[in-house]
C-alpha cells in the first residue's frame, strides 16, 4: 500500500477528503518524527512502537573492490508490531 491508497483509504473511511486525510496523515508523521527526535520513542498502545536507536560508527569493506571503508554513526528506527496489529493479521 502506498502513501496514496492509505491517504485515499482514511478519507473514504473516516468520512473526510482527500485533502483532509493527506493533512491528518502529514501530521501523524510529523507527530511521529518529532516525538524521535524529542524523547526517542513513540508509542501507538496496540499498534506500534516506534524506537530511535543509536549506531555507533564501524567499518565495512567495499564487495567490489575490496577496501575498507568507514560507515558513520547514525540513529536508526526500529518499529515493533503492537498486540492488536498483531492479532489482525493473524
Amino acid at each position: 500500500m502506498t502513501k496514496t491508497d492509505l491517504v485515499n483509504f482514511v478519507a473514504e473511511d473516516a468520512g473526510l477528503t482527500k485533502a483532509q486525510a493527506a493533512r491528518a496523515l502529514d501530521a501523524v508523521e510529523a507527530g511521529v518524527k518529532k516525538g524521535l527526535k524529542k524523547e526517542g520513542k513513540v508509542t501507538i498502545t496496540g499498534f506500534c512502537t516506534f524506537v530511535a536507536k543509536e549506531k555507533a560508527a564501524t567499518t565495512a569493506r567495499n564487495p567490489r573492490t575490496g577496501e575498507t571503508v568507514k560507515v558513520p554513526a547514525k540513529t536508526a528506527v526500529t518499529i515493533k508490531a503492537g498486540s492488536k496489529l498483531k492479532e489482525a493479521l493473524n
